[in-house]
């Protein structure tokens, strides 16, 4: 059994659709700031490793249908900034699209709150697009995969050159001689690529870790790769046990084919728990979440046009191979009725009851509201007591399935501060999550080591072979300083993912 790393990915009005619904919970994103402020302490007291903030750069009415926590929400690096003065150990992850950012912007802004905050600020790097970001950004249109993904190469490259262009020891601050700096410690970047022309240096020192941890999510083979070659975590959701090792299994061998240390990437898993006193009590959390969500037969006439279209009884009658689209959504699903359900509807049935505990046999059978929920809501949930949930973070490590989970909340403050007072501590008794913190940064939470100096190690590399005999070159070299420092040499033209 190993440490797992756990984080927190943090939506302020909840992570389920209708958390913010819920009794208690945190519903106007004016009042973010107080939320922010108490999830940290509540998450540092408990020892997770990280907050995690997330991003979309558009709104609009779909959103507070389909993903509430996206309509309005504050800016990561905003938010990481600002919890860096309210917290002295966790680790404050923010997220940026390649797409869109400016790398050199980017670098200052990341390599300053590494320095104010003491060296506890990471990374994540996307490269989503969609119409109304485009928009949002002047652009005409959403590029392709290929060529968001070339610059999302090009824009990491950029900003560990961009990171590294003061030396570590090139700040002389020698008052007897008027000598602040060594010149020939700071570099420029000298960037001229197919997507980005960069020349720096860089006007900031260089971060506390070096590099800031880079994080990356996504699906698609080409994300996946750029995982494996770029990233230090690799945040993938997956749907089991089964599906995990084979995706950790895929990752670390794509690192390894890349040429880095492939122990150096930690992949690891979205879950959102929903935590009970008791597995019934946990479940009653669960069934009311549902009953909350609302569906498009909840309008006499019709939904909003905004609505997801998803979320309806015609949708899942085509799930279920029966139709229902004429009965009321709050009605029962009873064994008669399952009897005639297709493979799928079958399954949607189990992961209700495994949810709520409503059983089409029992005294309260789910409802097709609950099947909609269930079909139309993407969330890798568990649902339990404390011990529960540590029990399947435990089997999840034993297994090498992950080196640790991102956990959302359902609802803000109750489910987040369950986990945090409640499983936290569930997992540092099973030797699963530390009792305090072992190193100051979050690359030390992270198990990571502080990288060299990419411009450091060139000149090493260019001395080296100026040492040898003629016809004898150096190797090595490495390319641009990724995790590890070994194997950045590739072109993004030669990648076939």
């Amino acid at each position: 059994m190993s440490r797992l790393i756990i984080g927190a990915m943090i939506r302020t009005l909840g992570a389920y659709p209708s958390g913010w619904r819920a009794p208690g919970a945190h519903r106007d994103p004016r009042g973010d700031a107080a939320v922010l402020r108490r999830t940290a302490e509540v998450a540092e007291a408990a020892r997770l490793d990280y907050l995690f903030f997330g991003d979309w750069l558009a709104t609009g009415e779909d959103l507070a249908y389909r993903d509430p926590y996206l309509l309005a929400r504050v800016d990561p690096l905003s938010a990481v900034t600002y919890l860096a003065g309210l917290t002295s150990r966790i680790g404050l992850i923010a997220t940026a699209n390649t797409t869109y950012a400016d790398p050199y912007t980017l670098a200052r802004a990341t390599a300053s709150a590494d320095l104010l905050s003491g060296g506890r600020i990471g990374l994540n790097l996307v490269t989503g697009s969609e119409a109304r970001t485009a928009g949002n950004h002047g652009r005409d249109a959403r590029p392709s995969d290929d060529s968001r993904f070339d610059r999302a190469v090009e824009f990491e490259q950029v900003l560990r050159t961009l990171w590294d262009s003061f030396e570590d020891d090139a700040i002389i601050a020698d008052a007897a001689t008027g000598a602040l700096l060594d010149p020939s410690k700071l570099h420029a970047t000298d960037f001229d690529g197919r997507h980005l022309n960069v020349t720096g240096p860089l006007n900031a020192v260089r971060p506390v870790q070096g590099h800031l941890p880079i994080v990356h999510s996504g699906t698609s083979p080409r994300s996946r790769l750029f995982a494996a070659q770029n990233a230090d975590l690799a945040l993938v959701a997956v749907s089991d046990l089964e599906h995990a090792i084979a995706v950790r299994e895929e990752l670390r061998a794509l690192a390894f084919e890349s040429g880095r240390d492939d122990r150096t990437l930690k992949v690891i898993a979205p879950v959102l728990p929903i935590v009970g006193e008791t597995r019934a009590h946990a479940q009653s959390i669960a069934d009311e979440l549902s009953e909350l969500v609302q569906i498009a037969e909840d309008w006499p006439d019709a939904p909003p046009p905004a609505f997801p279209a998803d979320r309806s009884l015609a949708q899942l009658s085509s799930l279920l191979g029966v139709d229902v689209s004429h009965r009321s959504p709050d009605a029962g699903v009873t064994t008669a009725v399952v009897a005639g359900f297709s493979a799928v509807g079958q399954e949607l049935v189990e992961i209700v009851a495994e949810r709520t505990g409503r059983s089409p046999s029992g005294d309260r059978p789910p409802t097709l509201r609950h099947l909609v929920v269930a079909a139309s809501v993407n969330a890798s949930m568990i649902v339990g007591t404390a011990e529960d949930i540590a029990s399947e973070f435990e089997a999840w490590s034993d297994a090498g399935a992950v080196d640790g989970f991102n956990v959302l909340a359902a609802t803000h403050p109750a489910q987040f501060e369950a986990f945090a007072l409640g499983v936290a501590p569930e997992l540092q008794r099973r030797g699963l999550l530390a009792t305090e913190y072992e190193g100051t940064t979050l690359r030390e939470h992270l198990g990571l080591a502080r990288p060299d100096n990419v411009h450091a190690r060139a000149h090493e590399v260019a001395a080296h072979a100026g040492s040898l005999r003629p016809g004898v070159r150096a190797g090595g070299a490495g390319g641009a300083g990724g995790p590890g420092g070994a194997g950045r040499g590739i072109e993004p033209a030669s990648w076939h993912p």
